[in-house]
């Protein structure tokens, strides 16, 4: 049996917008804001290293250039993911 590919899949993620308080980040259709206060890795990194996203298994995103990967969950609930060790 030979299984057939039914089209592209839907579930990306994309940078919509870098300001100089945070990154827009567009998931499957809803939109993110990421405040360089709660996600300081991407304050300093370079335009083209912050546009590399990858959306895995539809849920999580990885940034590889910068070595950042974040649950999709987080975003919706960053008080219970503390993205700093105390």
């Amino acid at each position: 049996m030979k299984l057939k590919n039914h089209g592209k899949s839907t579930l990306s993620a994309e940078v919509t917008q870098i300001s100089p308080h945070g990154i827009w980040l567009l998931v499957s259709g809803t939109e993110y804001f990421l405040p360089y206060a709660d996600f300081h890795w991407f304050e300093k990194a370079a335009v083209a290293q912050i546009h590399n996203v990858q959306l895995i298994r539809g849920f999580h995103l990885r940034w590889p250039d910068l070595d950042v990967d974040l649950e999709l969950d987080s975003l919706h609930h960053l008080e219970q993911y503390p993205l700093v060790y105390r």
